[in-house]
């Protein structure tokens, strides 16, 4: 049985999200406090988290951005009223895998969080234990462990993922939009910033010249390729 820690202050939402999960198997744990919430995804193991952004005590950002500090990969949906970009795209870059906003479809949502679930669970059970070579320098999947222009230290798991799903494509060229929807589970959401800023931090981890770079490379107007 999957373990989902809800964090919403609003006692309809909070009660219509736990019951409906709760009728689909899941076991939630609803706090409505964003202190609250964030020690306890801090202190104990989830699934997955469903997070408001507009909380007292801590908001909902503050919580993503602690948890995963903390180096805590549970996926994180937020659910919130705030359906502006920059706030989808920070969240993103914070670390999330998913941002419904409100007022929502409770079927969308289920089947959202169905399919986090499914990604993480895969993940999981097949983990890569292979090496990336890019360049002089190398990045092992499985530890995230990189030795980079910057030396040596761990890769966030977004980075790691992006890197994979590139060299999966074997030379071909990767959209925007497909780079979204395997790796933040998105499935229509104008984030394409989100993706360049990626690429951009890995070009300046692993490119001798990222203004030119020859291994990450930008298909104008198709989206991206890795060359070995």
């Amino acid at each position: 049985m999957s373990r989902i820690l809800l964090i919403e202050d609003d006692e309809l939402v909070g009660t219509m999200v736990r019951l409906n999960l709760q009728s689909e198997g899941f076991k939630v744990t609803w706090c409505n406090n964003g202190s609250t919430g964030l020690e306890t995804a801090l202190t104990s193991s989830f699934d997955l988290l469903l997070l408001d952004v507009s909380l007292p005590g801590k908001d909902g950002f503050e919580i993503l951005k602690s948890v995963r500090a903390a180096q805590i990969g549970t996926p994180v949906m937020m659910l919130t009223a705030r359906s502006d970009v920059d706030s989808k795209v920070g969240a993103l870059d914070l670390g999330a895998d998913d941002y419904l906003p409100k007022p929502f479809n409770v079927n969308e949502m289920t089947a959202r969080v169905r399919a986090l679930l499914r990604r993480s669970q895969a993940k999981r059970q097949h983990p890569s234990d292979y090496v990336i070579h890019i360049g002089d320098w190398q990045i092992d999947i499985k530890s995230r462990h990189a030795k980079s222009r910057e030396g040596e230290h761990d890769l966030g798991e977004k980075e790691v993922a992006l890197l994979s799903y590139l060299v999966r494509a074997d030379g071909g060229v990767l959209s925007r939009v497909s780079i979204i929807e395997e790796i933040w589970g998105l499935d229509t959401f104008p984030v394409e910033r989100t993706v360049d800023n990626y690429i951009l931090r890995l070009r300046k981890l692993f490119e001798v010249d990222p203004a030119n770079p020859v291994h990450l490379l930008t298909v104008r107007g198709a989206g991206f390729r890795f060359v070995p």
